[in-house]
């Protein structure tokens, strides 16, 4: 899964021109724009960091991939020559730059892929594509200064470790074992090491006390905890003094107190006046250093705020500081040992076992080329110099709003909300047809109507009643496809969701606990009970309930068929059925009231009987939550009816929902970036094969160096377990079952709240663009895009 979808959109930019070319779709010269109404750009163009859909489309536009798949998502092995597969009756012949092979030795437990490229693909400034540009790009993805989205070194990629960390396996243990004796008194390593095993571990607890800090920060800093704990002080206080906030910290951990005087004192008897002086790090790690008597494991057990351990940590410190000094370490670790240049235009990557996914993740990377995101002159792979200095990728950034590759199309600049592109001569199928196109943000409002005022030629409005009317209201013959606008409709690779963050929507500061699991069971139960009546209201035919976290697109996607379907949170705390057969809506309604106010009471909140309402909330929890949802300022965002209905209902239980429509959708991305939401309404968009570890496994949970991609901050081991061994199976019915009981720990969780799977609609110019040029049979897996080199305009 990646992280896309921002549904709505900015008003419409004004439409630029590149010298020369007209400053509107309507002309019939061969020099003619092809303009496409698009949704907000973040200006990530890079194949290495570009994050949203709409960024990745420009990737898509100007850059290329060894893996090639056909309309159902099936893997094209031999794209070279080509191979023709049938679709919905019509044999298509699919091209692309490279034949794929995958080797899996079940003796030695490895699978090998290898990637042999065509010979004489160009990038759009002349320079051939070959192994050393693939090379390269897996090293940047490799790098440990990495920071973007995509989890190649989440595969179990044979001597990757080895390199991150610059050991043999010998030399890590060798540096394991010293620090394993020093640490339980013992002797090894020199006098240095062994010093540096206390200091390591010094470093790596004031790390941890500074992670309580930003949890408290993320979680706490309120106005009302803010006067509580830092007299009278308020968030916007403490988040603008960075000397306030480690005693905002130690003070909500119980480390410290302000008195009357305004002095800040810590168990130990130290103070600080608040004024001239204040507690830093290391008198916070002072003080939980004398609390457990310098026994950071115990320390770290009971007061962690991450999973990341003061002991491993240090361990991880002191062998990556100590392993590349080793005398048999002379040279470091050059290179990983699984990726192998073959020759001139072939590459293979050995993974240890074998993950379904893998070949999406390997051999679908885009190839950037090294000339111009990295530096020729630091390339040579025999000596282990790799197109750039390692841990250091600040050329490859440098680039990231300007990209380059072989896609059909060169990237000519961003400016004013609009993209503007120009056809890539040395595409490898041929010059496009259209030499030049634009993506322009668009207002959704104005996706349709863009195409009848010759503003836009194609444009991917969100189905809805009312788009579907407005079309049929343009052309004569009240259709989807008449002489005005062509429409195209798939299901989209991804759905609609209702997120929770566990971190923020608890119980006691327990995000797995059975009173916070039932805190988050009660906002799950009364938004899912309203998900029918928004959802046809809004999309009408364009859009179904879903009532998993997965696309219905893909083949894990659990069936109503299936003997264990359930309607999402439709069990009362007991265990027995909210809903009953024959159910009014109204009666649907009144019932997941009532257990929403029973899940409220299982989590511990104070229910008055007399008045019907909740009184108080137990520690950790409130009696308002927030939700946030990118609905333009205006409401116009599918979930707005479901909250909207949810707030009205919760009103009489005495909980107060906080809608927050967000006029710019980029607040919503900051926010779940800083782990601060509390509720938040957005969609995924998914990938052929429904690998849930980007989103779903802990390691994604942000601040962890993962993906940052778990916005739910759902941590379960028995989660992970079922991701990972998902991953590791070819049996697809056996992933199906795996992939089932993830989501299963999802639901239970209530971190999420599956709302639509929606229809993809692409609207067409059937005046101006030569609807016989563009690719047929599009489907969820081959977009329009498929094919735009030949699209031509009329």
């Amino acid at each position: 899964m990646k992280k896309s979808l921002r549904i709505t959109a900015l008003l419409l930019g004004a439409m630029m021109t590149v010298p020369g070319l007209a400053g509107c779709a309507a002309s019939g010269s061969n020099d003619t724009p092809l303009v496409v109404a698009y949704d907000p750009f973040s200006g990530k163009f890079s194949p290495f960091y570009a994050d949203t859909a709409y960024d990745q489309d420009v990737v898509s536009m100007t850059g290329i991939s060894p893996i090639t798949t056909d309309r159902a998502g099936g893997i094209i092995y031999n794209a070279i020559e080509g191979e023709t597969v049938a679709y919905n009756g019509t044999d298509y012949k699919y091209t692309g730059i490279s034949d794929i092979t995958v080797n899996r030795d079940e003796t030695a437990n490895t699978t090998t892929y290898t990637m042999k490229l065509k010979e004489g693909v160009k990038f759009s400034d002349g320079e051939e594509l070959t192994a050393d540009d693939l090379i390269f790009t897996y090293y940047v993805l490799c790098d440990t200064s990495y920071v973007g989205s995509t989890t190649l070194s989440s595969y179990g990629i044979q001597g990757l470790s080895n390199y991150r960390t610059q050991t043999s396996d010998a030399v890590y243990t060798k540096y394991d074992d010293i620090f394993n004796t020093v640490y339980g008194g013992g002797t090894a390593g020199t006098d240095e090491q062994s010093a540096d095993v206390a200091e390591q571990i010094k470093q790596a607890w004031i790390g941890d006390v500074g992670s309580i800090v930003k949890y408290v920060m993320a979680n706490y800093c309120n106005d009302d905890y803010a006067a509580a704990y830092l007299g009278g002080r308020t968030a916007a206080d403490i988040s603008g003094d960075a000397n306030l906030q480690v005693a905002f910290g130690m003070a909500m951990w119980g480390y410290g107190s302000l008195g009357d005087d305004g002095v800040f004192t810590a168990p130990s008897g130290a103070t600080w006046d608040m004024t001239s002086t204040y507690p830093t790090l290391e008198d916070y790690y002072n003080e939980t250093y004398a609390a457990y008597n310098g026994d950071p494991d115990t320390y770290w057990n009971t007061e962690k705020a991450d999973d990341d351990s003061v002991l491993d940590a240090a361990k991880s410190a002191f062998i990556m500081k100590w392993g590349p000094l080793d005398a048999d370490m002379q040279g470091g670790v050059k290179g990983i040992s699984g990726i192998t240049r073959v020759d001139d235009y072939t590459v293979s990557v050995v993974t240890d076992g074998f993950e379904a996914p893998a070949i999406y993740s390997i051999c679908g990377i885009t190839v950037a080329p090294l000339h111009y995101y990295g530096d020729k002159a630091l390339y040579n792979y025999e000596e282990g110099s790799y197109g750039f200095t390692r841990g250091d990728l600040s050329a490859v950034e440098a680039k990231t709003s300007n990209p380059l590759g072989a896609g059909p199309y060169k990237f000519v600049k961003y400016e004013n909300k609009v993209v503007y592109f120009e056809a890539n001569e040395n595409y490898y199928k041929g010059a496009p047809k259209t030499k030049y196109v634009q993506f322009i943000e668009t207002a959704e409002s104005d996706k349709i109507s863009a195409i009848t005022t010759g503003t836009a030629d194609i444009s991917n409005p969100s189905g809805s009643k009312t788009k579907f009317e407005e079309i049929r209201s343009y052309n004569t013959n009240g259709e989807l496809v008449g002489e005005t606008i062509t429409t195209s409709q798939v299901d989209n690779l991804g759905y609609g969701y209702i997120g929770i963050n566990a971190d923020t929507v608890n119980v006691g500061g327990n995000p797995s606990s059975d009173q916070s699991k039932a805190l988050r069971k009660a906002l799950s139960t009364i938004l899912s009970v309203y998900r029918d009546v928004s959802i046809d209201s809004y999309y009408g035919d364009a859009a179904s309930v879903i009532n998993y976290p997965i696309s219905n697109t893909s083949w894990a996607a659990p069936q109503k068929s299936d003997a264990d379907y359930r309607v999402a949170y439709s069990v009362n705390p007991d265990g027995s059925n909210i809903y009953t057969d024959g159910m009014t809506a109204d009666e649907k309604y009144a019932a997941a009231l009532e257990a929403t106010k029973n899940y409220f009471i299982a989590a511990g909140f104070t229910y008055d009987e007399a008045a019907g309402k909740f009184t108080a909330a137990p520690d950790g929890a409130k009696l308002e939550y927030e939700v946030l949802i990118p609905a333009d300022g205006s409401g116009d965002h599918p979930s707005m009816a479901i909250l909207s209905n949810t707030r009205e209902a919760l009103a009489t239980l005495g909980i107060n929902f906080i809608i927050n429509d967000l006029s710019d959708s980029s607040v919503l991305w900051d926010r779940l970036d800083a782990g601060t939401q509390e509720l938040w309404a957005a969609a995924w968009g998914a990938t052929i094969d429904p690998d849930m570890y980007q989103v779903y496994h802990s390691s994604g949970i942000v601040g962890r160096g993962g993906s940052d991609s778990n916005h739910y901050h759902i941590d379960d081991a028995e989660l992970d377990k079922n991701i990972k061994s998902a991953r590791q199976s070819a049996d697809q019915s056996y992933r199906k079952t795996a992939y089932k009981a993830c989501l299963d720990i999802i639901l239970d969780w209530a971190v999420e709240i599956p709302t639509y799977q929606r229809q993809n609609m692409i609207t067409f110019s059937t005046e101006r663009v030569k609807m016989s040029t563009v690719t047929p049979d599009i489907t969820t897996y081959w977009g329009w895009m498929a094919e735009i080199e030949t699209i031509e305009m009329n």
